[in-house]
């Protein structure tokens, strides 16, 4: 079956189509939080109503990149940092298809920071998780963007001297239309959020914190953990962008107070995807790309020509 003749199909799925035949399982070290994440997105996936044929998750570098390899969809393993171009690519040229982008916090908020800023901006309709797990795993140990202020590493072994980035204040600032944290140890949560996440239209970005207890044992495991929607002391409006980002720049500050706040902090489902607004313009044309040649009839296009108005 391709991916053309299998979106839209209407029938049930079940978790277990997304198990790959060839690698069906993780190799992460015990304990690693990276499971939380497959799992999550295993289950999230039958409530969304997409199938294996209708999915794309593209990864990055890093132990988070293997993540295409446990799970069973079209995959792409881009390189370091750029797991976003390339999904936005995809996208754009076949709107039908359900995307995912992944990547660590070494990947996704360091050297991907460019993409993860400008792809916020445009709100390209997709989901881009981003394991956090403040250290460069797949390398053995650096510190990353998210590391904390003071944590010693071989990179920085008198520690680092850098305040840590704040990824959903960041994500907020750059114009992410749904914004969420989680964490691998509270899955129930995280399966929610997922299926938030992929149904939203437009960017949507989870912060799911992953614990790494083979490379960054000083960090926390992320418990306890906080639900802000469940707790009458974060009681804000996540469609208000004040509110959230004061929501955000608390809970990020806790974080490395040994306080795990997780949930909703901003959604915003009034705004149209850059795909939307691109067909809406006239730009993009309303049948996908990816489709155009399906019809042996069709007169092939060179790109240049495409692209020409844009000069």
């Amino acid at each position: 079956m391709s991916v053309f003749s299998a979106i839209g199909e209407d029938r049930e799925i079940d978790r277990d189509e997304f198990t790959p035949g060839i690698e069906p399982q993780a190799t992460w070290c015990p304990g690693c939080g990276d499971f939380g994440v497959l799992k999550a997105l295993k289950q999230a996936m039958p409530e969304v109503g997409r199938t294996p044929d209708e999915t794309l998750l593209v990864t990055g570098i890093g132990c988070s990149g293997k993540l295409s390899s446990y799970f069973e969809s079209y995959g792409f393993h881009s390189i370091h940092g750029r797991s976003l171009p390339v999904a936005r690519a995809a996208k754009l040229a076949n709107p039908g298809l359900e995307v995912i982008a992944a990547g660590g916090d070494g990947d996704g908020y360091g050297i991907g920071g460019n993409h993860f800023m400008h792809t916020a901006r445009e709100n390209h309709d997709m989901t881009y998780i981003v394991f956090n797990n403040e250290i460069f795993g797949l390398t053995k140990g650096q510190t990353s963007p998210t590391s904390p202020k003071g944590h010693k590493s071989k990179t920085q072994p008198h520690g680092s001297a850098k305040d840590p980035v704040r990824p959903m204040s960041l994500s907020l600032a750059s114009g992410s239309s749904f914004i969420a944290r989680t964490a691998a140890v509270n899955p129930n949560q995280a399966k929610e959020i997922l299926i938030e996440a992929i149904e939203h239209d437009g960017f949507a970005h989870v912060d799911f914190l992953t614990q790494c207890p083979t490379w960054n044992k000083d960090a926390k495991q992320y418990v306890p953990y906080t639900d802000v929607q469940d707790d009458e002391e974060f009681d804000f409006d996540v469609t208000d962008r004040r509110e959230a980002a004061d929501a955000m720049y608390e809970a990020e500050s806790r974080l490395y107070e040994g306080e795990v706040l997780t949930g909703r902090f901003y959604v915003d489902s009034d705004r149209p995807s850059y795909g939307t607004e691109k067909r809406a313009t006239g730009e993009m044309p309303e049948d996908p790309l990816a489709e155009r040649y399906l019809d042996a009839d069709s007169e092939w296009e060179r790109s240049a020509d495409l692209l020409h108005h844009h000069r």
